[in-house]
């Protein structure tokens, strides 16, 4: 991985969560109340984090060992608990705001690729004005049949075409393996940023790794 790379980005994808915004304290509060709402032991708060970032339904059964059915379920329980204002207990990373704007400025088009729920993705990106910075958002479908981050990648890529954008060289910035992963599918380099909820073991896909808001810049911008 190569902290110094330099090139001209024809369109930049952005992850939400531990990414553009430190989500972690909503999530995990919603992962409680759920747990303890379905009958089961709650996690220690570390544990918790590790859901932030992968599609929920997978992360229910890879870790806490749901049947589908149970899965289902636990993601009902909490969308229902994570709507409306417990959602914004949440705050955007310094710097980040302002790298958005110049992106746009710069005329680059910019797209959300979140696995958080399209509609819950764009409420927070409104309420921090910040989805005036982009070009599309796409996040996972109400149905979960586009939750995976190469589906959600393509989904972007695909909105950005329609909307005349030259996706020839796009690059997609994030915070887990899942992103670059994700990414990669789509024959897309990905940036890491260390300020999120990934750990470096996660990191080993990425194109790139970055540790400030001034340094992702200096990658995307020149």
């Amino acid at each position: 991985m190569n902290p110094t790379l330099t090139r001209t980005w024809s369109a930049i994808l952005f992850d939400l969560d531990g990414t553009i915004t430190d989500s972690a304290p909503a999530i995990t509060s919603s992962l409680a109340r759920t747990f303890a709402t379905l009958g089961r032991p709650v996690p220690p708060a570390a544990e918790l984090l590790a859901y932030v970032g992968p599609p929920l339904l997978a992360a229910f059964r890879e870790y806490a060992g749901m049947t589908p059915a149970e899965a289902d379920e636990a993601l009902k329980v909490y969308r229902t608990d994570y709507q409306g204002p417990a959602s914004l207990d949440t705050a955007v990373y310094p710097g980040v705001a302002g790298l958005l704007e110049r992106i746009h400025q710069a005329g680059i088009p910019l797209a959300l690729a979140t696995s958080k729920p399209e509609t819950n993705a764009i409420k927070i990106l409104e309420h921090f004005e910040l989805a005036q910075y982009f070009t599309v958002m796409v996040g996972a479908s109400e149905d979960e049949t586009r939750s995976a981050k190469a589906d959600i990648v393509a989904e972007a890529l695909v909105r950005l075409r329609a909307a005349g954008a030259d996706v020839s060289s796009p690059v997609m910035v994030g915070d887990r393996g899942y992103d670059a992963e994700g990414a990669a599918a789509n024959g897309v380099p990905a940036i890491l940023v260390e300020w999120g909820y990934g750990s470096p073991a996660e990191a080993t896909a990425a194109t790139a790794v970055v540790h400030s808001s001034d340094q992702l810049a200096r990658l995307l911008l020149g």
